[in-house]
């Protein structure tokens, strides 16, 4: 009885902590409508299911539990498959995939016009939308969780607002102290 009630405990344990290093996904369509009364900015993971970078990008970086505490608290958090299936309604466009094909869901696909719309030039990108759905910029390439830091909190802030030059950017960054571990 007592070993049955040690692995119960433990599979409750092991539940817990992963519960906890989960970040909120929403949809697009989801956070726009949670904006409207509650405002926060968004932070959007666009991937591909080839993208090598998107699998360590989720496996290092959003499940870092820094990352994923500050995300939570301070963002929507949305998944989009830049080569998927769905409709979403950005500032009154709705955008899809004409050209999607099922029989290549884990191949390489067609482009979401989503992705043409924000100018997706490389998987993984995130970017990163204000309180209103207006784009604030997208950050390509995986960052580690101490460099998507700098932009979660910069962008949190409304610090890139003063920022209109490589040599500014340059200027913050290097003044920036990282907390995130990992």
């Amino acid at each position: 009885m007592k070993k049955i009630t040690f692995i119960l405990l433990l599979v409750v344990l092991v539940t817990v902590k992963v519960s906890a290093q989960e970040i909120n996904w929403v949809t697009l369509n989801e956070a726009i409508e949670l904006q409207k009364t509650t405002p926060k900015k968004i932070m959007m993971d666009v991937y591909t299911n080839w993208c090598g970078p998107c699998k360590v990008l989720d496996k290092n970086t959003f499940h870092n539990a820094d990352v994923v505490k500050y995300v939570n608290d301070n963002y929507y958090a949305v998944k989009f498959n830049g080569e998927g299936n769905e409709e979403v309604t950005l500032n009154g466009n709705t955008f899809t995939n004409p050209k999607y094909n099922p029989a290549k869901v884990n191949g390489r696909n067609s482009a979401h016009q989503l992705a043409g719309y924000l100018q997706i030039s490389g998987y993984p990108t995130i970017v990163f939308f204000d309180e209103q759905g207006g784009v604030i910029a997208p950050i390509v390439g995986y960052k580690t969780p101490s460099e998507l830091e700098l932009y979660l909190k910069m962008f949190k802030a409304d610090e890139h607002k003063s920022i209109d030059s490589r040599e500014k950017f340059s200027a913050y960054a290097k003044a920036f102290k990282a907390e995130f571990k990992g």
